[in-house]
């Protein structure tokens, strides 16, 4: 599994175990004692990390070329999933993905951000930053949810909406502002969640839920960490220390009342256990669907509406 710089101490006291265990499984030569003695020390060398994590780290984490991805978790929480595609206006988008699925039997919308796992694949995803055109099948999918009645449920991992000539020139910014728009107004409850990077509009565009939550090690933000720094210190090498001030990692969220719920993931992160992070995935969004099905249509918009007014309230 490849490490990131901090994991350094980790990656070698695994690979000292596996190679222990080569040795004892060829050779025939008991170094039980010597396996256990070296486990210990890695599990308390990972909870001294991972327990300690700086905001740039979780960074770091939430871009792990192995964490779970958006078809990655609807594999593993959801059935018959049906990928509908187009915006009906101009193209179709892959790095902007939905469709009809049942998460325990409950019928549902899903869509999110897509990104690849090798350079062919992201090329083709345009690394999970959406074109216009992939905002407004967003918004058409959610519309046909609210024709069916049936929840949405969104999944965010995106380092921000794709900047170039040509989606600024098919409206990038206009399709992004309409879904912050119609999103408000939308009949059905919304369950959105952050499972990697939640960059600027990019994550935004889809992101106006009535509940939002974010995976431990992941962050939202307004703008990424590297484009902070190179705004306020002319350096991306400043990364770190914006990551520090933007305030962007889950709990500094919850605590600003950004979002509903901080979702825990296995030691290490989502990478280290896929499973079970899909399965803690799944009760909560279910969770929340529940209890946003108990609510009238009126009650679930003018909630909706309210919660996003708060943010960025205070009084002096």
């Amino acid at each position: 599994m490849a490490g990131l710089d901090f994991e350094k101490p980790i990656i070698e006291l695994e690979k000292k175990i596996q190679e222990l265990k080569t040795f004892h499984s060829e050779k025939k030569i008991d170094l039980s004692s010597e396996i256990k003695s070296l486990e210990e020390k890695l599990e308390i060398t990972k909870k001294d990390i991972y327990t300690a994590l700086t905001p740039w780290q979780r960074v770091q984490i939430a871009r792990h070329p192995q964490r779970p991805y958006t078809l990655d978790y609807i594999s593993l929480i959801a059935t018959d999933f049906v990928e509908l595609h187009g915006d009906r206006l101009f193209s179709e988008d892959l790095a902007l993905i939905g469709g009809f699925a049942r998460i325990e039997g409950q019928k549902v919308m899903v869509l999110g951000h897509q990104k690849g796992r090798d350079i062919k694949e992201n090329i083709s995803r345009n690394f999970g930053c959406a074109h216009p055109e992939g905002y407004r099948k967003a918004l058409r999918l959610m519309r046909l949810a609210e024709k069916f009645d049936l929840p949405v449920v969104i999944l965010i991992d995106t380092p921000g909406a794709y900047p170039g000539i040509g989606a600024e020139e098919r409206g990038q910014a206009q399709a992004i502002a309409t879904n912050l728009m119609e999103m408000t107004c939308i009949r059905v409850p919304i369950v959105a969640t952050v499972i990697g990077e939640g960059g600027s509009g990019g994550a935004l565009g889809i992101g106006v839920a009535d509940k939002v939550c974010v995976l431990e090690n992941s962050y939202y933000s307004v703008i990424s960490p590297e484009g902070c720094a190179a705004i306020l210190w002319k350096s991306s090498l400043k990364a770190p220390e914006a990551a520090e001030v933007l305030k962007l990692n889950a709990n500094e969220l919850l605590r600003l009342g950004i979002i509903d719920e901080v979702i825990p993931e296995p030691l290490g992160g989502a990478h280290r256990d896929p499973q079970r992070t899909a399965r803690i995935l799944r009760e909560t969004v279910l969770k929340h669907l529940k209890e946003l099905r108990d609510m009238s249509k009126e009650d679930l918009l003018a909630a909706r509406y309210k919660k996003f007014r708060n943010i960025g309230v205070f009084t002096e």
